[in-house]
């Protein structure tokens, strides 16, 4: 019972964790708890993939849940994904739908999109945006993230936790995870010049903008103003911020020296990309094995916060 009231009045204190412009941010609720199940995961390439196999629970404090705003209680899963370890560009970006976009270093998987929609209709184009203050509470915690009825604690945004365990620190370019189509993901910050690497580091920016006006009006459309609720509040506007349409851009890192396209997550929209340059892996299907639970056979548990993605050949 304490820990609920516990739950509920610290969900109404906003985390000053990440600061969003335009009140594009739910209140999120800190991350107090430690969980009892412990985070497994091995990773490794062969046949020129890069696998993972993991339990999905973090290697971090979460918030309670259940809470207030989320009904769902973190369980292990039994998550088996693949990614190209030699990507390549696709002729053209693909859309993330309904789907992970990629997986943490620690196991967890960056899934931004959200399944509530304007008047609960699925098939309406009006989908709402988890990092929004016009969205209903979302049980977030401070790490952007909460729990999907099969128990799956997800991102929806940077992964505060991991995010400030893996960086050397204030500014670095830090690797977070891969995205399913096997590019990298990295955290807020990049190169001034892009092929640089002497260039001074810097915060990058998402090219996409809230759009001005109003939504259309009718029985299928929400009305009112443009205010970050809705994913379809925001457009893409070429050369306004740092990264491209699929909210990243081509450049050298600590890990590619000699350049790779690469992700950044960004402080606002779209938060984690919804599009990808190269082609995502088919393991990454939600029709595919992200409901499978426990803890995959023979893994190793990784270090509480690791310092960086560990990675062994198979042979």
């Amino acid at each position: 019972m304490y820990s609920l009231i516990k739950s509920l009045l610290l969900g109404l204190i906003a985390s000053t964790a990440w600061a969003h412009t335009g009140n594009t941010h739910d209140k999120l609720i800190p991350a107090t708890e430690t969980l009892q199940t412990k985070p497994v995961l091995e990773t490794f390439i062969k046949d020129g993939k890069r696998v993972f196999h993991a339990n999905g629970i973090p290697n971090h404090t979460v918030a309670l849940f259940p809470n207030s705003g989320n009904p769902h209680q973190i369980a292990a899963q039994d998550y088996r994904f693949e990614v190209s370890a030699y990507p390549s560009v696709a002729k053209k970006p693909s859309p993330l739908i309904r789907q992970p976009f990629g997986i943490a270093l620690n196991g967890v998987l960056f899934d931004p999109g959200t399944a509530e929609y304007y008047q609960k209709d699925r098939s309406s184009e009006w989908n709402y945006e988890a990092l929004s203050s016009g969205t209903r509470p979302l049980g977030l915690d401070e790490n952007h993230a909460h729990v999907q009825p099969n128990g799956a604690y997800h991102y929806h945004g940077i992964p505060t936790a991991l995010f400030k365990a893996l960086k050397k620190n204030d500014e670095s370019m830090t690797l977070l995870g891969w995205a399913a189509d096997g590019f990298p993901i990295y955290g807020v910050y990049g190169h001034k010049v892009a092929t640089d690497a002497t260039s001074a580091l810097r915060q990058l920016t998402s090219s996409y903008q809230l759009k001005q006006g109003k939504r259309p009006s009718g029985s299928n459309s929400p009305g009112g103003a443009y205010d970050g609720s809705f994913t379809l509040d925001y457009k893409f506007v070429e050369g306004s911020g740092d990264l491209d349409e699929c909210g990243g851009r081509y450049g050298v890192t600590p890990e590619f020296p000699a350049g790779t396209y690469y992700y950044v997550l960004t402080d606002d929209y779209p938060f984690i990309p919804r599009m990808f340059r190269g082609t995502p892996d088919p393991s990454f299907n939600i029709r595919g094995n992200r409901n499978r639970r426990g803890p995959p056979h023979g893994a190793t548990r990784p270090p509480p916060l690791p310092t960086k993605a560990s990675t062994k050949r198979a042979t």
